[in-house]
């Protein structure tokens, strides 16, 4: 196959599997309610960010463990969704709406920089795709093997920028809007909270489906 082909078939792939609403896509949601467009942009290039130790264990093959040991792969499963659920569950706790002050927000755009790393190194998507998608796209005969890997994650990078920072300025969007009907609000952070719980609890359900077939 054409290198350039190949390139736009895995670009194809990529935009529809992180289109597909996750963890991930959530975890961005939330953190533009709630902190604003810079927090929504700080998760985002949190999971750029996870996805390069993605790509690093791809290339390198360690993905092929959790085929040796699916109990791991369970294992994550289950720890990404209870982070998730944690999150939601602080949202249907709190009294307050989602407007934060600008200093807030900037004080906790390293926290959700970090967040976002954390929800996308486990997010069970991403393993998913590592192991049945990635390696089809690298190529021996193609040049290094870090080169195309690097080319892969940037393809990926970008993709997840360009959807991941729509939701970012939707939410942004949504909660501008908001900022002038408190019970609204309020409302809305209830809802982001159901919604993060019902992400954690499909996930989970995910698990002890596979759990139930093996």
């Amino acid at each position: 196959m054409d290198a350039s082909l190949q390139l736009w078939l895995f670009f194809i792939m990529v935009f529809g599997v992180v289109l597909l609403p996750g963890l991930d896509m959530a975890f961005v949601l939330a953190s533009a309610l709630t902190g604003g467009r810079r927090s929504g942009f700080a998760a985002t290039f949190g999971i750029i960010a996870g996805g390069i130790c993605h790509v690093f264990m791809g290339a390198l093959g360690i993905m092929a463990v959790l085929q040796v040991w699916p109990a791991l792969f369970n294992l994550m499963l289950i720890l990404g969704a209870g982070y998730i659920a944690w999150i939601g569950a602080g949202l249907l706790r709190s009294s307050a709406v989602l407007s934060s002050t600008a200093a807030d927000r900037q004080r906790g755009l390293a926290g959700r920089f970090g967040q976002g790393m954390l929800t996308s190194l486990l997010n069970p998507k991403a393993y998913l795709f590592m192991l049945a998608i990635f390696p089809q796209f690298i190529r021996p005969e193609q040049g290094q093997l870090w080169t195309q890997a690097g080319t892969l994650w940037l393809i990926i990078a970008l993709t997840q920028l360009l959807i991941y920072g729509a939701v970012a300025l939707a939410g942004d969007r949504t909660r501008q809007w908001l900022s002038a009907r408190p019970a609204a609000e309020r409302l809305l952070a209830r809802s982001v909270g159901l919604l993060l719980l019902a992400t954690a609890i499909y996930t989970c359900a995910m698990a002890w489906r596979s759990v139930a077939t093996d």
